[in-house]
């Protein structure tokens, strides 16, 4: 097992002149008398946590070395702040213009890098004072990752004792595994809980909310023109994004979603807003969490990480013909997943009118790759998908990989080695009726063993190199294939980077297996 990750080199010595190479924040703060701004030096704003991460301060503006690329933009949790509130990042620090003269409404980001052993870098925007509480999880929630194998009951040669015990109270809980989550749960816990409920039942909610609305006689005047609306709307394709709500996107229930893992968004290099972008994301997972997590709202700081890029999650058609939940996912800026609404987003709107600055992010696997999740594996379905290839080519879209860690680990369901019966009867279903259901379980809203409530494992969502595409009308299949082989192989280098920082438990390496 590799090392956890190291901090960055510290930057270059500076002089203390304003004529020579300025210092950075970070080490201007560091650099404060211990009761700057009434505040010591060792303030935990300013330190490094347990994962030796480093915590750098983006600066405003100035001349000289040590300029960070990442946006001045404030960031607290997932909000957007304004400038006056950006001084609570660095609490006591303050940027320098380049007349040396002090600037309170200068903007400012925290931003954390890590490495890898092999020198790779990554950027996140930092993380919310809970994030390591919700790491180190109760010890009676938590439930390692296994494959299954049981252990001995004793070592070689030690003796085993015979004990006669009576009755044991509680016994018929303890006889069926389930452990019951105790009665002082913090309330922010239950928040989180009661946020990724609501996510992972919106389709069953809004749904039956508009059934209850049918059974009353004086709606249907509105009923039946809002259900003539979702059958013929074409809102999902039509690429215009119009009904979009950023405000949505940032509401604190999206931060109560991602601290439940608690799940985090990593770059590995800048991405220009003068181009367009395809994310490909892996694995699908079961619900495909992560993705939304990233994608779909601004709870981890993605405008924060690629400014003027403006990201698209993209859904099933038939989720759109849906009542209510249509509405819902319209706002929060989902789209379609159809070749029609993929090249509209990519050729329409943006800085130039032909969607310069837009990005769209598909979950590759789709369906058939929920069939294949299981906790410490990466079993991906990529070799017969190129047609998202093909898309990038058309549009002239960057391909982008995106590799969400701890994505598989958060459900279990039954194993297609131990039944194969059942995972033949779901590909069966999935060819017939083009989705599938796949049986799985996790935890439940009060207890930590049965129910359809993900686990509480960290998810890490590390987005790839860029690809550069070369725009075709008509591509060749050569181009497709070469362009898919680069794909694949950025793909591995991602996992193979990063997979001993964040799959610390994993049971097989990532396979490509279809």
């Amino acid at each position: 097992m590799a090392p956890p990750p190291a901090s960055l080199h510290e930057e270059p010595e500076a002089p203390e002149r304003l004529d020579s190479p300025a210092k950075s924040f970070a080490k201007v703060t560091l650099e404060l008398p211990s009761e700057s701004n009434g505040l010591p030096n060792n303030h935990p704003e300013t330190q490094n946590d347990s994962r030796n991460y480093k915590a750098v301060q983006s600066p405003g503006e100035y001349e000289g070395a040590g300029i960070l690329d990442a946006p001045p933009s404030p960031t607290r949790g997932h909000k957007r702040l304004s400038s006056r509130s950006s001084r609570s990042s660095l609490r006591g620090a303050k940027t320098l213009k380049k007349n040396g003269s002090s600037d309170e409404k200068a903007e400012a980001v925290v931003y954390e890098k890590h490495e890898d052993g092999n020198g790779g870098q990554l950027t996140s925007v930092k993380p919310t004072e809970d994030y390591e509480k919700n790491l180190k999880t109760d010890e009676k929630e938590y439930k390692p990752i296994t494959n299954g194998n049981k252990e001995e009951k004793s070592s070689k040669g030690e003796q085993e004792l015979e004990l006669t015990s009576g009755r044991v109270a509680s016994a018929g809980w303890e006889k069926s595994g389930i452990r019951f989550a105790p009665l002082n749960v913090p309330f922010k816990r239950r928040l989180q809980t009661c946020a990724v409920l609501f996510h992972t039942l919106s389709v069953a909610v809004t749904l039956g909310w508009f059934f209850f609305l049918c059974a009353i006689p004086f709606l249907w005047p509105l009923l039946i023109p809002y259900l003539i609306y979702v059958l013929l709307s074409k809102a999902g394709t039509s690429g215009e994004l119009s009904q979009r709500s950023d405000w949505l996107r940032r509401q604190k229930i999206w931060s109560l979603f991602a601290s439940y893992f608690p799940a985090r968004l990593h770059r590995t290099t800048e991405l220009v807003p003068t181009r367009k972008y395809l994310f490909g994301y892996h694995p699908h997972g079961i619900i495909s969490h992560g993705a939304f997590a990233a994608f779909g709202t601004e709870a981890l700081g993605f405008s924060q990480l690629f400014p003027g890029i403006k990201n698209t999650l993209l859904t099933l058609e038939s989720n759109f013909r849906v009542p209510l939940y249509r509405d819902y996912i319209l706002r929060m800026g989902l789209a379609s997943v159809s070749r029609e609404s993929c090249e509209n987003i990519l050729s329409k709107g943006g800085a130039d009118g032909e969607g310069m600055g837009r990005a769209i992010t598909i979950v590759v696997g789709g369906a058939r790759e929920s069939l294949e999740t299981q906790p410490g594996t990466l079993r991906l379905i990529l070799n017969t998908r190129k047609g998202f290839v093909k898309l990038a080519i058309r549009t002239g879209a960057d391909l982008v990989p995106v590799l969400g860690f701890g994505e598989n680990d958060i459900y279990e369901q039954i194993s297609p080695a131990e039944h194969p019966w059942v995972h033949h009867g779901q590909l069966f279903f999935k060819k017939v009726m083009g989705f599938t259901v796949p049986l799985f379980h996790a935890r439940g809203i009060f207890n930590y063993d049965v129910g359809i409530m993900p686990y509480r494992r960290p998810m890490n969502i590390v987005v790839g190199r860029p690809i550069e595409v070369v725009k075709m009308t008509k591509p060749t299949q050569e181009y497709i294939d070469e362009l898919h082989g680069k794909y694949c192989a950025e793909l591995r280098l991602l996992w193979e980077s990063w997979k001993d920082t964040f799959a610390k438990e994993r049971i097989k390496e990532l396979e490509i297996i279809e």
